[in-house]
């Protein structure tokens, strides 16, 4: 039982970590673009939000691979969770190939 309990706040913890790498990356994105030194910007972002995932990844593990497993779950159902509610239109490929047939 307490091993359930566990592997739950793995979980939520890869979760919380997901959105924070993936969340952090979308504002990255939407910010770093309007910057006067996007390199700088993107380069920081990336050390922050990599030194943050892997210390969480790290403190979660703690040498049990299941609670690690658990974690990456997570996070990976996190990604799909910051894709969904940061999109801002539906890309169909008719959207697509007229975009594409506008290029020079």
């Amino acid at each position: 039982m307490n091993n359930v309990i566990f592997l739950a706040l793995a979980l939520v913890a890869g979760l919380g970590l997901g959105v924070i790498f993936f969340g952090g990356l979308w504002w990255t994105v939407r910010k770093g673009m309007f910057t006067k030194s996007p390199a700088l910007w993107f380069l920081a972002s990336l050390l922050l939000r990599m030194g943050i995932v892997l210390a969480g990844f790290y403190s979660v593990g703690r040498g049990d691979w299941q609670r690690l497993v658990v974690c990456l779950l997570g996070f990976v159902i996190a990604r799909f969770l910051v894709l969904r509610l940061t999109r801002t239109r539906i890309e169909t490929p008719a959207s697509i190939a007229k975009e594409a047939s506008h290029a020079p």
